[in-house]
């Protein structure tokens, strides 16, 4: 099972009650002309809204249209892609975790996205409210660091070799490799993939809050890690 979710902040307050009323009235029509000449109606909506305490959650519908070739004509067929959201209070602060279609496979970068700009027209009526994210360099080297047996994958970026972009290191115990401290002398740690032994599942995490989950283990499950775990890291 390989399920990404991104993380967002919201970098204004969130009435919570207001937010929700707002998000429980969306919806979006958008007439279609298919190259056949059928015209169709494309709806966004939110779906499934719930609000509890300091957490609102829903599920962001779009339809679109995908295209594909087949005997030399273009086939145009409807689709829906359904992203799961929550808005979570912490602190001061509020985030937004969007968990990307299962089926969505090389656009759940942009499926995420879109409902990050989306959502922020929605509650502000304006862009740039909801924002990417970051969790710093030196969290995620201690993250690994505080039980290097756990960790599966580790990839460092902003490498100063020239003629190398990306360095990478697999297996156990790699803090206490002269290799790993040698790639810490040259880059920044992007992207860590370990086990979660106390929660049993294995994540993978970046320093831009794309985290994944790569085994078995309930929706539920994962996001309770992300708001329990993750979310206390960011910058």
């Amino acid at each position: 099972m390989v399920l990404p979710a991104k993380i967002f902040e919201i970098k204004e307050d969130v009435n919570m009650l207001f937010a929700a009323q707002k998000l429980r009235s969306f919806r979006e029509e958008e007439p279609y002309t298919t190259v056949s000449g059928e015209t169709i109606t494309l709806i966004s909506e939110i779906l499934d809204l719930k609000l509890e305490k300091d957490t609102i959650s829903g599920i962001f519908s779009r339809d679109f249209v995908r295209s594909r070739v087949y005997r030399r004509k273009i086939i145009e067929t409807p689709v829906t892609e359904e992203s799961p959201f929550w808005i979570k209070r912490f602190g001061n602060r509020f985030f937004l975790i969007v968990l990307a279609p299962s089926t969505a496979r090389g656009i759940k970068k942009l499926l995420t996205n879109y409902v990050a700009n989306k959502m922020s027209r929605i509650l502000f009526i304006k862009p740039n409210v909801i924002l990417e994210v970051e969790i710093p360099h030196e969290r995620l080297k201690a993250l690994h660091e505080s039980n290097p047996q756990a960790t599966k994958l580790i990839w460092f970026d902003n490498v100063d070799i020239p003629g190398v972009e990306k360095l990478c290191l697999a297996g156990s115990d790699l803090a206490d490799t002269s290799l790993y401290q040698e790639y810490l002398k040259h880059g920044k740690i992007w992207y860590v993939v370990f086990e979660v032994q106390k929660r049993g599942m294995v994540v993978g995490v970046t320093r831009n809050c794309v985290v994944t989950l790569f085994s078995k283990s309930s929706v539920e499950e994962f996001t309770n890690y992300i708001m329990e775990d993750i979310l206390p890291l960011i910058g």
